[in-house]
């Protein structure tokens, strides 16, 4: 993931909590709802962003371990 990606997905997150919270005081239930489906795509946004690095990372390793 690169830092463009993950500056994307903190700023998501935040605007989401925010809307969310926004939502809650207004007692408007659809921009709380946004906000939360905001954040939570943001949130699994980032954590498959470190999934597939992880991932690339123990392949590296499996490549080095044939290698010796």
């Amino acid at each position: 993931m690169d830092l463009d990606d993950k500056i994307k997905n903190k700023s998501d997150q935040v605007s989401g909590k925010t809307k969310e919270a926004v939502g809650k005081v207004t007692d408007n239930e659809r921009l709380e709802a946004k906000g939360k489906l905001q954040h939570d795509k943001a949130e699994l946004a980032e954590d498959f962003d470190d999934l597939k690095e992880k991932a690339k990372h123990a392949a590296d390793d499996v490549k080095d371990a044939f290698k010796k």
